[in-house]
């Protein structure tokens, strides 16, 4: 991969693994996931002292700079050894920066995107709903209507992962219902966590354990006309880049998750013995390795390939589709694998191949199904619609 990267791209991604190494290793991984319903605010602060909530924000408004590439990297370096808990730093990279970057002004990105960068602000998505789930715009019961000086939001969201700790929702509302398409008449706001009428509530889950997954209900909650990110009534467009960025980074850290799986599978069969000889040595093991091998490297291309892409400003929603499928798919079914490898062992809570397992396992979920991203990737072949 190292042909396709500029000589920055390659420094930063060889810093960003030797501060992983060393800030965030498995272990104290594995005690903080242990933690359930406890936002890991220790690995937060870690992030905030490598800089890492700055990445992709341009430095004269307080971030490091970099591009899409530089986010895919860093996503795929951190999932190798936090796999979900680098949530802890996604979710306001995309629903933060990138949404404010893309849908906000001059005057909200300057004012939001430096508190971002010093991880001052945290945000979260709001945009699913309970009775839509992928289907956002045929789902939306959220409605925003206009009062003096702004907005009253009333509706229900849900899997808006880490709003419990969020200081702004990144929120999509209906404004018109008299459209002439669906997407029409969709606004997005900036909403403030702690406004009066909000309620959130933490959904147990499967894995992701200390990143709570929430509902959030809208009970006339007042948003100022200053927190409309765009315009109103169009937000729709504008949201979708925002989406395709979170697709990527969704991507990427199932590679790097991958990359933890493959790096702890290895590490298992040269040390592990059993009928007087390495289990590295038994073939039916080395061929699973040899497919995790191979889904590795499919996957490093495919995330490249759209990041770069989406750096260019480029065409890249078929591709972002891609690559999270593709990366989805072959995480799973390598962490399948590994528990596999590693026997009981690969079972326990001691080590991480079941927290790979059960990490990765949302993503074929979200932040779009499986099904429906191909659904997409078919209509971009010229395919009629299928929903």
């Amino acid at each position: 991969m190292n042909d396709l990267l500029s000589d920055e791209d390659i420094a930063f991604r060889d810093t960003a693994r030797r501060w992983v190494e060393a800030e965030v290793p498995k272990d104290w991984c594995r005690d903080l996931e242990r933690r359930e319903h406890e936002f890991p605010e220790l690995l937060w602060q870690r992030l905030c002292d490598f800089g890492a909530h700055g990445i992709g924000i341009p430095e004269e408004l307080g971030g490091q700079g970099g591009s899409i590439v530089t986010q895919a990297l860093f996503a795929r370096e951190l999932a190798r050894t936090a796999a979900g808990l680098s949530w802890v730093w996604g979710v306001t990279s995309f629903s933060g920066s990138k949404a404010i970057s893309y849908c906000g002004s001059e005057a909200q990105r300057r004012e939001f995107l430096p508190r971002i960068a010093a991880g001052k602000l945290r945000t979260a998505m709001a945009f699913t709903e309970p009775g839509g789930g992928t289907d956002l715009l045929g789902g939306m019961r959220t409605r925003a209507r206009k009062v003096d000086g702004g907005w009253v939001i009333d509706g229900e969201k849900i899997w808006s992962t880490c709003a419990h700790v969020a200081d702004y929702l990144f929120l999509m509302a209906r404004t018109r219902t008299e459209v002439a398409k669906r997407s029409d008449g969709i606004s997005i706001f900036f909403v403030p966590r702690r406004s009066a009428g909000i309620t959130i509530t933490e959904l147990p889950k499967l894995g992701m354990r200390c990143v709570a997954s929430c509902s959030v209900h809208l009970d006339k909650v007042f948003v100022p006309d200053e927190l409309l990110l765009g315009e109103e009534g169009q937000g729709w467009r504008p949201s979708t880049r925002p989406l395709n960025n979170e697709r990527l980074v969704n991507a990427a850290t199932c590679l790097g998750m991958l990359d933890g799986v493959l790096e702890d599978a290895l590490a298992h069969m040269r040390t592990r013995q059993a009928f007087g000889r390495l289990i590295g040595e038994f073939q039916a093991l080395q061929h699973y390795v040899a497919d995790m091998a191979m889904w590795q490297a499919q996957g490093e291309l495919m995330v490249l390939h759209t990041a770069l892409l989406q750096a260019a400003e480029k065409p890249s929603a078929m591709e972002s589709n891609m690559a999270k499928v593709l990366c989805s798919e072959y995480v799973g079914k390598a962490a399948d694998l590994g528990i596999q490898i590693l026997g009981g062992m690969g079972y326990s809570a001691e080590t991480d191949m079941q927290r790979y397992w059960r990490d990765s396992r949302l993503l074929r979920i979200g932040p779009i199904s499986n099904e429906m991203a191909r659904n997409q990737i078919a209509e971009g072949l010229g395919l009629p619609r299928s929903f």
